[in-house]
């Protein structure tokens, strides 16, 4: 496996936004499907939900409830083309790592749950490269030795 990508990097293929065009080109490119893991399919789905709650709440936040719904439609669809590849994984071994990230950076550098998830479910897929445009995980990723190419 060649890369794996964090929420970040998902948002940037189903929402139109300023990495849009980075993410697409760097997927485009790539000789394989996109790897994935549950977790992180939950936390797209999550936050997408959670941007059109926000909507509903106040119309200058998140993005209304159909937009959401394209998304995960889209998202679904790539699933079941296998564009995206929802890998096996370990948890007990995930879990690990992620202890191991936690108890490391998460002092110094105040990595969130799932942040140290996602990179610790790249380092037990064997990932080379880490997809974020979030600077907080490029710097956790890098210091475990994974390549951030965008």
């Amino acid at each position: 496996m060649v890369a794996y990508p964090d929420t970040s990097f998902l948002c940037a293929l189903y929402r139109p936004q300023t990495n849009s065009i980075r993410a697409a080109r760097y997927v485009e490119a790539m000789l394989e499907p996109l790897v994935v893991a549950s977790p992180l399919l939950f936390e797209f789905r999550q936050s997408t939900r959670w941007q059109s709650w926000l909507h509903s709440k106040d119309s200058t936040k998140g993005f209304p409830q159909r937009d959401a719904q394209m998304m995960l439609a889209r998202l679904q669809a790539n699933v079941a083309q296998g564009a995206l590849v929802v890998a096996p994984v370990d948890w007990a071994d995930v879990a690990s790592i992620a202890e191991r990230l936690s108890g490391q950076h998460t002092w110094t550098r105040g990595n969130r749950g799932f942040d140290i998830l996602h990179v610790a479910t790249a380092l037990h897929l064997g990932a080379a490269d880490f997809l974020t445009f979030d600077a907080h995980q490029r710097d956790l990723a890098e210091s475990e030795g994974l390549r951030v190419p965008l």
